[in-house]
């Protein structure tokens, strides 16, 4: 398998290379605009549901704050810089949640910007108001409200973004508490409790994003992956028939323009090049998937299995297992690296072949394919019991450990090709 190339890109539109005579997607297909859209700046993936959780939690902290306002209201010196911290917060937020509910779910970075500018504002205002009441932590309202203002921008903007605003906060929290508060036990747990407020929601916020997008995009991968269960025994990949369909528009259009007489007879150069460039595309492609087996697409095209699962099948053997056998070895392979992470990578080898002939004449209807999976960075203690009865769907099993790593050899009984 490792000399036949790889797909450009994965299920989920990530690149991967591009390999000699492959073209760039065509700007008006539906892959293209998949791309783009995933790709765009903006919620997506269901989090736009994520986003108004998080202006309405905004919203409710709001309320709270006000009531923590209007309580101390006989405590502040001068009540002009408070009131308008919290005008201009206010006025910002319900700006912004109104873009976004009527222009649609996008913060462009203007935008996001002048929104900083507004929040950075309600801060400053807020401490110039409770500066000379030597008590941050007590007294400070609008500036924690202003830490969840970040929500309404968790899902439309880069983490980084809204980490870098996090600490820019959480250093003037700092400054304002170390140059106005005296620090001893009674003051110090109103401090954390104050700055808590106002950094951590967002942090948390692009946390739950974070895993939120990762669990969406891993579904989506498997169902997309799923796809090549029932596919013939040699075919082209899940990302194939974008590429396929748009050289048969082309060369449709082509002839239809000959028949038509628009196309003159002989063809000019510069046509003629174009119907041999997509001859040869075409050819390409009906060559290129006759040894491809839909396990192979599963793996190679999967953003999740690719990282982690690696192929040799040199007998194209997959392809002669029915529905049930793949979609066991699929679901078996995909559990046991579906809890990858940094720390300890889990991999997965798959072995198909040689094929075990029949030992007696009455078996000659089937041939057995032996199947050796060897995973990495998991213990066998922690494979899912599913897992097992998955594998259980592909044929006989035995397992064991070996350097460290689980070994499951198969003996998976198919019908012999010969008699079909």
């Amino acid at each position: 398998m490792s000399g036949w190339a790889r797909p450009e890109e994965n299920t989920l539109g990530v690149i991967l290379g591009r390999g000699r005579g492959k073209t760039r997607l065509p700007a008006g297909s539906t892959a293209a605009k998949a791309v783009r859209q995933a790709t765009a700046q903006g919620a997506s993936l269901g989090t736009a549901h994520l986003g108004i959780g998080a202006g309405v939690l905004c919203s409710i902290e709001a309320v709270y704050g006000l009531g923590v306002f209007s309580s101390q209201l006989g405590s502040y010196a001068d009540l002009l810089p408070i009131i308008a911290a919290w005008l201009l917060f206010i006025v910002a937020f319900a700006a912004v949640s109104l873009k976004i509910a009527t222009r649609g779910e996008s913060f462009p970075t203007w935008m996001f910007v002048a929104y900083l500018a507004a929040l950075a504002g309600v801060v400053a205002l807020d401490f110039i108001a409770i500066w000379p009441l030597g008590d941050i932590g007590r007294h400070a309202t609008a500036s924690v409200t202003a830490g969840f203002g970040l929500l309404a921008a968790v899902t439309l903007r880069p983490a980084r973004e809204l980490i870098a605003v996090s600490i820019a906060l959480l250093a003037a929290f700092a400054v304002a508490i170390a140059m106005t508060t005296p620090l001893d036990s009674t003051t110090i747990p109103t401090q954390l409790v104050t700055v808590s407020l106002a950094v951590f929601p967002a942090l948390f916020a692009i946390f739950v994003v974070r895993r939120f997008r990762r669990m969406v995009q891993l579904e989506l991968d498997r169902v997309l992956v799923q796809s090549t269960v029932s596919a013939p025994r040699f075919a082209v990949g899940m990302l194939a028939s974008e590429e396929l369909a748009r050289l048969d528009l082309a060369a449709e259009e082509l002839l239809d323009s000959v028949a038509s007489g628009a196309t003159a007879l002989p063809l000019e150069p510069r046509t003629a090049s174009i119907a041999a460039s997509l001859a040869t595309e075409l050819r390409l492609h009906l060559i290129e998937g006759r040894r491809e087996t839909w396990l192979y697409h599963a793996i190679t095209e999967s953003e999740h299995l690719g990282k982690s699962a690696t192929l040799h099948d040199p007998g194209s053997l997959a392809g002669l297992l029915d529905a049930q056998q793949r979609d066991g070895l699929l679901s078996a392979v995909w559990l046991m690296v579906a809890d990858n992470n940094k720390k300890s990578a889990t991999t997965a080898k798959l072995m198909l072949g040689p094929v075990i002939p029949p030992s007696d004449r009455a078996a000659k209807r089937t041939i057995t394919i032996p199947i050796v999976i060897t995973t990495s960075g998991i213990a066998r203690n922690r494979i899912d019991p599913t897992t097992w009865a998955a594998i259980a769907k592909v044929g006989h099993y035995a397992d064991s450990t070996e350097n460290s790593s689980v070994r499951i050899e198969i003996d998976c009984v198919v019908a012999n090709p010969a008699d079909q």
